[in-house]
């Protein structure tokens, strides 16, 4: 699932892109999605490229090309600009997570699964919760926890592939080295969170991303990783 961010640029690029043939400047972008500045845009660019929607053209001026929309996508109304928005990673599914997740007969959890999640560049995780996924209990422990699908291949130095589910336990809190959920702006990425003297790096676990760093104050753990299932279809 994209932001609705990356999703209004996707379609600005795609509905450009039809009319002229050329994709829109950096400017035309930061205007069209009532921006503050081209570096957010250059961070929306760089998600929608992770996770496959578009492509950079090398050698090449003003080079995207978009290479796949997503399913719910529709003749895309334009950008309305900046209107008020409120992280919903767990909030979202804040009244699920705060009833006891149901215990099955075979000593399994049924947690929550909350959506998709990059593993890299941050994306927005879907706010609400879509299916339960039964969870052994050796992999739990106490507190409070959520399922989150991972989609990229940021991590997978660390094992976590594309399409893994990742088991996260709710918190505010990690200490340095620990993979996390975190909260970035308006939205949320899974890292290795290092802290470096006053300042959070969030690193990935693949040389071909870069680890970003923000001030301490912008960065909000979300919760931290503790186990992960993969599916074999």
């Amino acid at each position: 699932m994209l932001t609705r961010k990356q999703h209004e640029l996707l379609m600005f690029i795609h509905e450009r892109i039809k009319e002229t043939g050329v994709s829109p400047s950096f400017d035309e972008m930061k205007e069209a999605l009532d921006l503050a500045s081209k570096s957010g845009i250059h961070r929306l660019i760089t998600a929608l490229e992770e996770r496959g929607f578009i492509r950079r053209l090398a050698h090449r001026a003003r080079a995207l090309e978009v290479v796949k929309l997503p399913q719910q996508a529709t003749a895309a109304a334009p950008p309305k600009g900046r209107g008020a928005f409120k992280p919903q990673v767990l909030e979202g599914g804040g009244q699920a997570l705060a009833a006891p997740a149901p215990i099955a007969a075979d000593n399994t959890r049924e947690l929550p699964i909350l959506g998709r999640i990059a593993a890299g560049t941050p994306i927005d995780a879907i706010q609400h919760e879509r299916e339960r996924l039964p969870v052994p209990e050796t992999m739990l422990g106490a507190g409070e926890h959520y399922v989150l699908e991972v989609q990229g291949d940021s991590m997978i130095e660390a094992g976590i592939l594309d399409g893994d589910y990742v088991i996260i336990r709710k918190g505010d809190t990690a200490n340095s080295g620990e993979i996390v959920v975190a909260l970035v702006g308006e939205e949320a990425t899974l890292k290795r969170l290092r802290k470096k003297g006053g300042s959070i790096a969030l690193e990935a676990a693949n040389p071909k991303y870069e680890t970003r760093i923000f001030g301490p104050d912008q960065v909000e753990v979300q919760g931290k990783l503790v186990g992960l299932i993969r599916r074999y279809h």
